[in-house]
């Protein structure tokens, strides 16, 4: 099973759409599953879905694999800076500094 958490307008795909709450949709795992085949599974439009799209808390695409278990937050189309707030780009090491300059 993959809890899908959804976001903003997105939620009035969930059973629980208010705001207060946690809006939750379980779905079936199939092997070889992606985002994006979640998604049209859930029958939410790519068309809504936003930019903003995690696995396991970490930014994805709809190409991004799914396995058993995981959870996937998607926000919708309105809500593309919010992933800023809360998720910092990787540190760049030493190594790469030195391959820029």
């Amino acid at each position: 099973m993959v809890s899908v958490h959804v976001y903003g307008k997105l939620r009035r795909f969930a059973r629980e759409s208010d705001p207060r709450a946690e809006s939750v949709i379980l779905v079936p795992h199939r092997e070889g599953d992606t985002v994006r085949s979640l998604v049209e599974r859930i029958g939410i439009p790519l068309t809504e879905l936003g930019a903003n799209v995690f696995v396991d808390g970490r930014y994805a695409d709809l190409a991004s694999p799914v396995e058993e278990g995981a959870r996937l937050g998607l926000f919708p189309d309105d809500m593309q800076l919010l992933y800023k707030w809360y998720f910092r780009p990787k540190e760049a090491t030493s190594e790469e500094i030195d391959h820029e300059g």
